[in-house]
C-alpha cells in the first residue's frame, strides 16, 4: 500500500525536483517505509515518477519503487496489493520469465510486459498504477474495477500530472487551483460527491473505477478514460443451489487471498452480517490464527452494535478492541480528518472510521479485512423494492409484484407507503416529474445561503444531480443495473474514498475481500429472486452460503442498521462552537455569508432532527480553508 505521483512535464530542473520530493513527502503517511523517485529527460521533456511505500508484502528492498524492467523498457509505480500474485507468479515463470524479487510488483508489471491491458482481467487485487513505456513514450495508469484505490490527474497545456492524493498533485500542478462550482454545489444542497470524474477542485479528475488512460508524449495528447472492466449483467440460472455452493467457494477463496500479508491482520467488525462473515470466515479458514477485531461501538445510543460484536468476537475467540467516542474528541481530530480526506465528505460516520484505524495502527496491525462492498453487490439493508418491483413489471408479472411489495413491507422499518414511494421514484426517475417529487418530499428547496442565481450564471445545473443512464439496461434487470451503477458510480466510490484515506492516515492497509472481479460478476449474473427473494429478504443467497460459518442468529438478523454515529446529537450540542467555524467569511461568491451565519442561530435555537446540511458547511469551510484559502 503506497502512494504514486508523477506526469510528463515540459520542464527539468531543481524547481521538479523539489516539487516532487514535496509531494511525496505529502503522502509520507501513505508509505513511511520506503521512498524513491527517478526523472527521465528526452526530447519531449521529462517524466517523473515518485513512490512512497507502505511495506505489506515482501518487507525486503525487493519491493522499492519506481521498479524498472530487466530490457529497461518499462517503469512501474503501483499502489495496492495484487492477492493472486502467487498463482500469476506461477504462470508467468511456466512461460519463461525470470523473478528476482518475492513482491507482487513485479509480478505485476510481468504481467503488464506478458499481455498488456488483458492482463487486467487477470488480476485479483486492488490497485492504481501507472506504466512508463520508453519505447512508445507513454505513460499507461490504470484503476482498479471498483476503484478502491485512488488515482487523481490533470492536464494543463502539454503538462500531464497524477497522484494518488489531491494535496500531493496541487504541489507538482503549476497553475493555481480554483474550487469546481458544480461539484461544490451538489455537495453542500444534496450530498453528492464522487460519483462522477470531478473532483473539489477545477481541471483535476477521479481516474474513474474499471479505466485506464494514456498520456502519448510525442504528441502531447490524453486519451479519453477507456472502461477496461464492463461485467456482463445477463441472468445466468444455475440453481439455487449450485449458486449458493458456488458462491460459498468464491467468498472462501477471496477472504484467503486477502490474508495473505507478512504483518499483522485483523478485521473491522461491524456486528453485521457483512464483517460478521468476514471475521468468521477467517476462523473457518484457520482454525489457530489470532484474531483482532476493531469495532467502533456507539454505547448508550439506539445505534449500538455492541451485543452483536461480543457475539461474534465470542464464536471465534477474537481479541476484540472496542472504540468508543465523543463530540469532543471529533472536534479535536476534524481538521486532521479533513486533510487527510483531502475532500469534503458526507456525515460523522467516519469519525468512528478514523478512529478504527488509529486503533489498529496503535494495536500493531498493519492490515484489516473489512466488508465493505457487500451491500452493492447483494442489495443491502433495504433490497431496492422500487427496481425490484419494476422488474417483475417488465416481465407482465403484476400479481408477484405487488405480493412482493406486501411481503416487503411486513420487514422491521420499512412500509407499504415507502415502498410505494420508491417504486413511483424509481418509475419516473431522470424525468422533471421526478425532481417535482423529491421536492413535494422535502428535498432540493432551495436555501437562503446559497445564491442561486449566481451559480447559474456560472453554468451549475441546479437540482438533484442526475443519475448516469445505463449504454446496456437488459430489461426485467432493474435491480442488477442500480447494484451495478452503485458498485462504480453512485455510492460505493465515497465509501471507499473515506476508508483509504482514513486507513492511510495511520498507514493501514484496508481490505475489501467482497470486491473482486470474480465476485461481483458472479453475483451480478444471478437471478434478481436470489439476492432479493420474493418474501423481501436481502442477501438471501449470501445467508444461505454462509450457513454453518456464521451463527444463525446473526444470520437471520432483521434490525440492522447502517454504520452510524448519532450525528444530529453530536451536532445540535456543538452548535455554538460550530458557528465560531464557519464565522470567517470565505469570500465565495456563491455562498451568502450572512445567511449562513442566521442558519446556524437558527439552528442554535431551535435543535434540528436533519443537521446534515449544517455538517456539509462545517466540512466545507473547513476544508476550503486547509487547502483553497491562500
Amino acid at each position: 500500500m503506497c502512494g504514486i505521483v508523477g506526469g510528463w512535464f515540459a520542464f527539468d530542473g531543481s524547481q521538479l525536483r523539489d516539487s516532487m520530493n514535496l509531494a511525496l513527502e505529502a503522502m509520507r503517511l501513505r508509505g513511511p517505509n520506503d521512498r524513491g523517485a527517478i526523472f527521465i529527460e528526452d526530447s519531449n521533456g521529462t517524466v517523473a515518477l515518485g513512490h512512497t511505500r507502505l511495506s505489506i508484502i515482501d518487507l525486503s528492498s525487493g519491493g522499492h519503487q519506481p521498479m524498472e524492467s530487466a530490457c529497461g523498457r518499462y517503469s512501474i509505480i503501483f499502489n495496492g496489493e495484487i492477492y493472486n500474485y502467487l498463482e500469476l507468479r506461477a504462470e508467468l515463470k511456466d512461460l519463461g520469465v525470470v523473478f528476482i524479487t518475492n513482491s507482487d510488483t513485479e509480478v505485476l508489471l510481468a504481467a503488464w510486459m506478458q499481455w498488456g491491458a488483458t492482463s487486467l482481467s487477470k488480476l485479483s487485487g486492488m490497485f492504481a498504477f501507472v506504466v512508463l513505456d520508453r519505447g512508445e513514450e507513454t505513460l499507461t495508469c490504470v484503476r482498479d474495477a471498483f476503484g478502491i484505490k485512488p488515482l487523481f490527474y490533470s492536464q494543463e497545456s502539454s503538462l500531464f500530472i497524477f497522484a494518488s492524493e489531491l494535496k500531493a498533485l496541487q504541489l507538482i500542478k503549476a497553475e493555481k487551483c480554483e474550487l469546481n462550482w458544480q461539484t461544490s454545489y451538489d455537495y453542500l444542497m444534496y450530498g453528492a460527491y464522487d460519483s462522477n470524474n470531478q473532483t473539489f477542485i477545477e481541471n483535476i479528475e477521479h481516474l474513474l473505477p474499471g479505466h485506464l488512460l494514456v498520456f502519448d508524449a510525442k504528441k502531447r495528447v490524453l486519451s479519453q478514460p477507456v472502461k477496461w472492466w464492463n461485467p456482463d449483467r445477463s441472468a445466468k440460472d444455475i440453481g439455487f443451489k449450485g449458486a449458493t455452493e458456488m458462491l460459498r467457494e468464491i467468498f472462501l477463496k477471496s477472504i484467503r487471498l486477502h490474508l495473505r500479508s507478512d504483518v499483522p491482520v485483523g478485521a473491522a467488525l461491524s456486528g453485521g452480517l457483512d464483517s460478521s462473515s468476514v471475521v468468521c470466515a477467517i476462523r473457518y479458514l484457520d482454525k489457530q490464527i489470532p484474531i483482532h477485531t476493531f469495532s467502533y461501538i456507539a454505547r448508550g445510543s439506539p445505534l449500538s452494535e455492541e451485543g452483536w460484536v461480543d457475539q461474534v468476537n465470542q464464536f471465534v475467540g477474537a481479541k476484540s478492541h472496542k472504540i468508543l467516542v465523543s463530540p469532543e474528541e471529533m472536534m479535536a481530530d476534524l481538521d486532521d480528518m479533513i486533510l487527510a480526506q483531502g475532500e469534503p465528505f458526507g456525515t460523522t460516520s467516519i469519525y468512528a472510521q478514523y478512529r478504527v484505524f488509529r486503533e489498529a495502527k496503535n494495536s500493531g496491525v498493519l492490515v484489516t479485512l473489512d466488508g465493505q462492498g457487500a451491500d452493492e453487490l447483494l442489495a443491502g439493508y433495504s433490497g431496492f423494492p422500487g427496481q425490484r418491483i419494476h422488474s417483475l413489471i417488465d416481465k407482465g408479472e403484476y400479481l408477484k409484484a405487488y405480493r412482493f411489495l406486501i411481503h416487503w413491507s411486513a420487514w422491521p422499518g420499512r412500509s407499504f407507503s415507502g415502498g410505494l414511494k420508491r417504486l413511483v421514484g424509481e418509475l419516473t426517475k431522470n424525468s422533471g416529474f421526478y425532481t417535482y417529487l423529491r421536492k413535494m418530499n422535502g428535498e432540493g428547496a432551495g436555501v437562503s445561503w446559497l445564491n442561486e442565481s449566481m451559480l447559474l450564471e456560472h453554468g451549475v445545473k441546479l437540482g438533484f444531480p442526475t443519475k448516469q443512464k445505463s449504454d446496456d439496461l437488459i430489461i426485467g434487470r432493474r435491480l442488477i443495473e442500480t447494484l451495478y451503477s452503485s458498485l462504480t458510480l453512485d455510492g460505493l466510490p465515497s465509501l471507499l474514498r473515506h476508508a483509504d484515506r482514513n486507513s492511510m492516515r495511520f498507514s493501514v492497509e484496508s481490505r475489501v475481500p467482497f470486491l473482486t472481479t470474480e465476485m461481483a460478476e458472479f453475483l451480478l449474473s444471478l437471478p434478481e429472486s436470489y439476492l432479493v427473494d420474493y418474501t423481501g429478504e436481502t442477501k438471501h443467497i449470501f445467508r444461505a452460503a454462509m450457513k454453518e460459518i456464521v451463527p444463525e442468529n446473526i444470520l437471520y438478523r432483521k434490525d440492522k442498521v447502517g454504520f452510524e454515529t448519532p450525528q444530529s446529537d453530536w451536532l445540535n450540542i456543538l452548535m455554538p462552537q460550530l458557528k465560531k467555524w464557519v464565522s470567517c467569511d470565505l469570500s465565495i461568491p456563491f455562498l451568502n455569508h450572512d445567511s449562513v451565519l442566521a442558519y446556524f442561530d437558527s439552528a442554535i435555537k431551535n435543535p434540528l432532527s436533519d443537521t446534515s446540511k449544517i455538517w456539509r458547511l462545517v466540512n466545507f469551510y473547513r476544508w476550503y480553508k486547509q487547502f483553497l484559502l491562500k
